[in-house]
């Protein structure tokens, strides 16, 4: 069992502060938004924004899919404390502060490019039922500058230190330069690139950055909706989800020491992985409808999981339970949070 150092799970993202509030049918129809989507806000969502923070329960949560993906890797494993880094940008503002202290309290190392051109981001977070809408309203997060922060000597040398790398597919709207530097050292130097594919949009609008850096990718998650998105923009001709992680397996790779991982989620159905040559089915653990809270962040939650696992250098099955764990604490409570200790064995 391989002792765990400090900085070894590297996380680069958009640091959200998410503004989750339980909504109705007429308010999503009024936004024009799906029931179980994630979008980029547009100048027509910025009313949106000002009446959810007037909604009477309306919770404020440190989110970004990358970052709540990292924290939840550190929940897991507890001790030593920042074995997760996290890189990101925010404002120099209040909503700044707080997710600073909200990284701190996780004991995430996050070193955060700091700007004041632009607020710190926020992600509306419109729940009804089991389903979530999410719309990101990226301002700082999207002003994240390789070169004024990823490039610089003290913060490399963290990306350096790191063995498991992880970044949701959302940071491909920001920064593909950080993100081919980052998974280029991966591949140079054999440890493993993790990237999520985080949205429908990210594969039709953000085709060319998303497989510029795939031949670097070791580990793909997705979930059925995405999985089925990405396999229609590449023209794969199947919406057999075993099938599709079967082709998305076998794209070009550049480390040929690795074989491509893929990891999709179907919410409750059975988690679809390829395991060497061949796809298995996991099933996910039980759980009464009635106890979902919110589902937001329950894909963030499983990648942590697994990650927990994956930097302990555990197989891919124990990678897999450790993601259906963390994803059924997270569903049963608000936002992305989670209890003081985990109960995984």
């Amino acid at each position: 069992m391989p002792t765990l150092r400090q900085n070894a799970l590297f996380g680069m993202g958009n640091p959200l502060l998410d503004i989750s509030a339980v909504v109705d049918k007429d308010f999503l129809d009024k936004y024009g938004l799906k029931p179980n989507d994630q979008i980029l806000a547009e100048d027509k969502h910025k009313a949106l924004f000002e009446e959810i923070v007037k909604k009477s329960k309306v919770e404020y949560h440190a989110g970004g899919s990358t970052q709540n993906s990292v924290k939840i890797a550190q929940w897991m494993i507890q001790e030593p404390h920042q074995v997760a880094t996290f890189f990101g940008c925010i404002g120099s503002d209040h909503f700044g502060e707080i997710l600073k202290q909200k990284a701190a309290e996780a004991h995430v190392d996050a070193h955060y490019y700091e700007q004041s051109a632009e607020p710190t981001g926020t992600c509306a977070a419109c729940i009804t039922g089991d389903s979530r809408s999410l719309i990101a309203n990226l301002a700082a997060a999207n002003c994240y500058n390789k070169e004024e922060h990823l490039d610089v000597e003290r913060n490399w040398s963290l990306v350096e230190k790191a063995q498991v790398y992880y970044i949701a597919g959302f940071f491909l709207t920001v920064s593909p330069e950080s993100i081919l530097k980052v998974s280029k050292h991966a591949s140079d130097n054999n440890k493993i690139f993790g990237l999520n594919l985080s949205a429908p949009f990210i594969s039709q609008f953000f085709k060319e950055p998303l497989m510029k850096v795939m031949p670097y990718v070791d580990i793909i998650f997705g979930n059925e909706t995405e999985a089925a998105t990405f396999a229609k923009e590449q023209g794969f001709e199947t919406d057999d989800i075993a099938e599709i992680a079967r082709k998305v397996q076998g794209l070009p790779k550049v480390n040929k020491n690795r074989q491509r991982i893929v990891v999709f989620t179907q919410g409750r159905e059975d988690t679809v992985a390829t395991v060497g040559d061949r796809v298995k089915m996991f099933p996910v653990l039980d759980i009464d409808q009635n106890d979902i809270v919110d589902t937001n962040g329950a894909g963030d939650a499983f990648v942590g999981g697994f990650l927990s696992e994956l930097v302990q250098e555990k197989s891919l099955e124990d990678c897999i339970r450790a993601g259906h764990y963390a994803a059924h604490v997270i569903i049963r409570r608000g936002g992305c949070t989670f209890p003081e200790k985990p109960d995984f064995h």
